[in-house]
């Protein structure tokens, strides 16, 4: 099938435009990988391991600790892009590779995703970040398990300040039903962790006790 749909609509690469595949290998080489030393808590790029960062240090988190396969510049937003709004499937068995590849296996009892919003799912046709759990599950050989849900629409967070998008969030999650004591939430951009906050935070009302954020890649605000 992949191939009739290659013959029919030739691919060109997300990043580049060049023909081929959906990345080509040169792109794909060249995507920044999030490196060590990181900040232990929200998984910022460091100049040496801390347990806190100024990213993270006074804040309020649900969740114990955030990792990151890439960060979110231009070439990863071109790619995310692509991925969200033209609803291209395939690109998930590759972002799920590149974070197997960069983010340690979390030592965890299953794999839930960041619930998207309804009307934007069935606009886009596709869940990115459900996909990327998914294909995680199947590498990590972990159950996948859908535990949360969105409360209502939701709202833009682009160009929001960290504050204002903690706001729109407050409430926004909900646990359909039981979680396990140890879970990994997937999303696909960790920007300023107030998502991964306040789902996380839905995961541990629902009897989770230790959550983990893994993200296909994550804006570098502090270096």
């Amino acid at each position: 099938m992949n191939r009739v749909l290659d013959l029919l609509l030739p691919q060109r690469c997300t990043v580049c435009s060049l023909p081929g595949s959906q990345l080509c290998s040169g792109c794909r080489s060249s995507l920044p990988r999030v490196e060590p030393p990181l900040c232990e808590r929200c998984g910022a790029p460091t100049s040496w391991p801390v347990a806190r960062c100024r990213e993270c240090a006074g804040r309020r988190l649900a969740f114990a600790r955030a990792r990151a396969a890439l960060e979110y510049d231009a070439s990863v937003r071109r790619l995310v892009a692509a991925w969200k709004e033209r609803g291209l499937r395939r690109l998930a068995p590759t972002a799920a590779e590149l974070v197997d590849e960069v983010v340690e296996r979390p030592r965890v009892d299953a794999i839930a995703v960041v619930p998207s919003d309804r009307d934007r799912a069935l606009r886009r046709g596709a869940h990115p970040a459900e996909a990327l759990a998914r294909e995680l599950a199947r590498r990590w050989e972990l159950p996948f398990l859908p535990a949360l849900a969105r409360v209502g629409a939701a709202p833009r967070q682009r160009g929001l300040t960290r504050e204002e998008r903690r706001r729109n969030l407050r409430g926004a999650f909900v646990t359909r039903r039981p979680a396990p004591g140890r879970v990994a939430l997937v999303d696909d951009v960790y920007t300023t962790g107030a998502t991964a906050h306040f789902a996380a935070s839905a995961l541990r009302k629902g009897g989770a006790r230790h959550v983990e954020v893994v993200t296909f890649s994550r804006t570098i605000r502090i270096r």
